[in-house]
């Protein structure tokens, strides 16, 4: 949680008042992008703009309680800004995607470090999509409108990344039980 007096020093623009927010947030912001971005150069450039919004715009920030969630919404635009000019989301169709799973749905388990790691490896446009509506809870919708693709686009995405999603988890389990039959 982010002191309150810590941004009103920042809405009256006192260096080390806004070097001590960017040390703050910078880490969590860092989190938000990397979910988003591929490579860490291009976290580190949309966390540097982010960073510069956040100390330029902050004297726009009514609400002080609401500064996090504001901060993240602003990571989360500019991630997607650079996503929208490298990145085409054009809908994938891949029959190849639908992977097999357990008849009884039995769950898998895996650290949530791994799972993040398996989401890094969708394309651009999938993540972006899987990020907004499965971790951050944007309808398809809002997405639609943030990425100016339309809604079944959206949703095609995301029932992409969701089959692709499963054949990475379904490979990651069938490697774990081939290292741990092969330990014994």
């Amino acid at each position: 949680m982010i002191n309150e007096q810590l941004i009103r020093d920042c809405q009256q623009m006192k260096r080390p008042a806004q070097r001590m927010l960017y040390e703050q947030v910078a880490p969590k912001l860092y989190h938000t992008c990397r979910r988003y971005l591929r490579h860490p150069h291009e976290v580190e450039d949309v966390l540097a703009e982010t960073c510069f919004i956040i100390l330029t715009k902050i004297g726009q920030l009514k609400e002080v309680q609401a500064f996090e969630g504001w901060a993240k919404r602003i990571a989360v635009h500019e991630c997607l800004a650079y996503l929208k000019k490298k990145t085409s989301f054009a809908v994938y169709m891949d029959e190849d995607a639908v992977a097999y799973m357990p008849d009884d749905n039995t769950p898998i388990p895996m650290a949530s470090a791994d799972l993040m790691a398996l989401v890094h490896q969708l394309p651009d446009g999938c993540k972006a999509v899987f990020n907004l509506y499965v971790i951050e809870g944007y309808t398809h919708r809002e997405i639609a409108e943030l990425l100016g693709i339309s809604e079944g686009t959206s949703k095609s995405q995301l029932s992409f990344s969701r089959k692709k999603l499963q054949e990475m988890v379904q490979t990651f389990y069938d490697q774990s039980f081939q290292r741990h039959e092969q330990s014994r």
